[in-house]
């Protein structure tokens, strides 16, 4: 299975998914510890995460994948939703909260 497989697996197989540096416990970067922060307001608190760090071939292959060159990134349901500033000014609006109850994640 090639990268964008392995990607296209995971995304599709969890409800929420969020790429990023370091892991829920111990987010390796601000924005990661951010997108943590937010899933966790919206009462998610269980979601599949990748740590990027850990494999250099998913911390390219996601940017191509999502054709989004930073990470985090978070999907819903196998969709691309963004990263930590869309998710910011996502949950600033109420709109994540919505996405996430209509995707029975919380």
């Amino acid at each position: 299975m090639n990268v964008q497989e392995r990607i296209k697996q995971q995304v599709n197989s969890h409800k929420v998914v969020l790429y990023m540096k370091g892991t829920p416990q111990f987010p390796q970067c601000g924005f990661s510890a951010n997108a943590v922060n937010i899933l966790k307001a919206c009462g998610v608190t269980d979601f599949f995460s990748v740590n990027v760090l850990e494999d250099p071939e998913i911390r390219q292959g996601i940017k191509e994948y999502a054709q989004w060159p930073t990470i985090p990134q978070l999907y819903v349901n196998g969709e691309f939703i963004g990263g930590s500033d869309i998710m910011t000014e996502m949950y600033q609006k109420g709109e994540l909260q919505k996405l996430l109850e209509s995707a029975k994640a919380v």
